[in-house]
Parts: structure tokens; C-alpha cells; sequence
């Protein structure tokens, strides 16, 4: 399935988590330990850039963190990110430089790649976005089956089970999702791809792409 393997989706130096990234084969084997990453990570920061702002946050000096947001550990804001009114961090999160957490959105159980924007009620949790990718507004991931069943990733013919109840969405670099669009459980779109506003989006979405529905997805000319 190699339209979601990490090396296909993802520029890993953009992003603090790239070299854990790199251990693996698909994104979603990441998920269970995000936590644990950045406990390990946190400590090393480099002081002069980042505080320890509670048990197990570290935030960049020079990141925006409105006083209304909520922020939970283990979690770390990397530099020059914007953290608004009213965002909630729940845990397990790393927000890459130069990213918006907007007005309302909720993380959990994620990386935010380096300039990545899920800047209007927005629900992102179990998941991984690429570099530059952008959740229009009321986009959200959902990450379990409404049948509580272990998520499986489909591509065509092509099925691997992930051993996970929990399992949101893995967008690839410069992925674009419309507003009020809805990531069901084992999503992953390809780099540079479109997805239309209001979609319902399942499965494997291929790279350099525009999907408008399940059966009308377009190479981008």
C-alpha cells in the first residue's frame, strides 16, 4: 500500500517528531506512542527557545497562546505557532512551527506538522498532518467506528488491519480539506490532494488529487 507509507505522505524534516516518524512504515503504527515521544523529547529543548509551562508542556517563547486556551500534557508548541481563543489541547499533541490551532478546534493524540492550519472548529484527534496541510472550517476527524470495531485501512483491494479502535485521519503534505467535511476512521489522503467541501471521506485518497465524491476522484492536470 504505498500511497500510505510516510515516506510517500510526509517531508519529515518538517516537523520536531520527524526521526521518531522515521521508525516506522505507515503513520498510524506512531499513534500509540506519541505520548511517550514527548515526555522523552520535552526535557531535551532547548532552553533559550522553550519553557515548561506545567507537567509535561513545553512551549515555545515565542509562540501565541491566547490566556483562553486550554492546554494538556504531554504536548509540545514549537516556535512561532498561534494557539487562539479557546482551543483545546487535550493531550498526547506536538503543534509544529508556524501553526494555527484556531477558535474552538480540539487536539488529541496528534502531530501538527510545521505550518499546518486547523485554524476553525476543528476536531483532530488519532492523527497526522502534513506539512502545510489545511482543515477547512467545521472539517473534523473521526476516529472510531460507530460499531467500536478495530480500524482497517482499505485501498482498493488492498486491506491492513491496524489493530486500532482509535484511528482519525493521515493527511499528507499540502493536503487541502473542505469546510464541514467529515474524516472517517482509517483515512489517509495523499500529498497535494483536494477534497472537496462536505465530503465524506473513507479509505485511501491518492496523491496530487481532487476528490469531489467517493466516485469522482480526479487527477489534478
Amino acid at each position: 500500500m504505498e500511497n500510505a507509507k510516510i515516506i510517500n505522505l510526509y517531508t519529515l524534516e518538517e516537523t520536531i517528531a520527524g526521526t521518531y516518524l522515521s521508525q516506522f512504515t505507515y503513520p498510524w503504527e506512531a499513534l500509540k506512542g506519541i505520548g511517550d515521544f514527548i515526555k522523552e523529547l520535552g526535557p531535551t529543548l532547548d532552553k533559550e527557545k522553550f519553557e515548561k509551562r506545567g507537567e509535561n508542556i513545553w512551549v515555545a517563547k515565542n509562540a501565541k497562546v491566547a490566556p483562553t486556551a486550554c492546554l494538556n500534557g504531554p504536548l509540545i508548541i514549537d516556535e512561532e505557532a498561534e494557539i487562539r481563543h479557546c482551543a483545546f489541547i487535550r493531550g498526547n499533541a506536538i503543534v509544529g512551527k508556524g501553526s494555527v490551532v484556531g477558535n474552538s478546534t480540539e487536539l488529541k493524540n496528534v502531530i501538527i506538522f510545521n505550518s499546518v492550519q486547523v485554524p476553525h472548529y476543528n476536531y483532530v484527534g488519532d492523527s497526522i498532518l502534513g506539512y502545510k496541510s489545511h482543515m477547512g472550517a467545521g472539517s473534523i476527524t473521526s476516529n472510531v467506528k460507530s460499531d467500536k470495531t478495530l480500524v482497517v485501512v482499505k485501498d482498493k483491494e488492498e486491506k491492513i488491519e491496524t489493530g486500532l479502535k482509535k484511528f482519525g485521519a493521515m493527511l499528507g503534505d499540502y493536503v487541502e480539506v473542505g469546510c464541514n467535511s467529515v474524516l472517517n476512521p482509517g483515512t489517509v489522503i495523499g500529498k497535494d490532494t483536494n477534497i472537496y467541501p462536505l465530503s465524506m471521506v473513507r479509505g485511501v485518497v491518492p496523491a496530487h488529487s481532487i476528490y469531489k465524491n467517493k466516485n469522482e476522484i480526479i487527477e489534478k492536470q
